[in-house]
């Protein structure tokens, strides 16, 4: 079982950039897969950007592809989520999720981070 905490959510105009950051503790050991989900008033959740740990490429929706980049910093149990070009349709609350199984076995991931809002008006 792993631990999840975000931050570095906060509010930004359109065109704007901000970092979120999903610290990993507990049973680090192995590979997972990362996601990146988000949620937005009324609406379901949604997958953001994805990546198995030993390296395969990061998957990402095609709305954000161009404009979020997913990493890891293996030194600080830490991965993050870059996003530029921030448009209003990007309000949303925002979870980092952690599961042991290859990405494409998950249905539902089993860990999850409490979420942190980002506004972008």
């Amino acid at each position: 079982q792993v631990q999840l905490v975000e931050s570095g959510g906060g509010s930004v105009q359109t065109g704007g950039s901000l970092r979120l950051s999903c610290k990993v503790s507990g049973h680090t050991y192995g590979t997972y897969c990362l996601g990146w989900f988000r949620q937005a008033p009324g609406a379901a959740r949604e997958l953001v950007a994805r990546i198995w740990t030993s390296g395969d490429s990061t998957y990402y929706a095609n709305s954000m592809k161009d404009r979020f980049t997913m990493s890891q910093d293996y030194a600080t149990n830490t991965f993050r989520l870059q996003m530029d070009n921030l448009e209003p349709e990007g309000t949303a609350t925002y979870y980092c999720a952690a599961d042991s199984r290859r990405c494409g076995l998950i249905d539902v991931f089993t860990n999850w981070g409490q979420g942190t809002q980002v506004t972008v008006s």
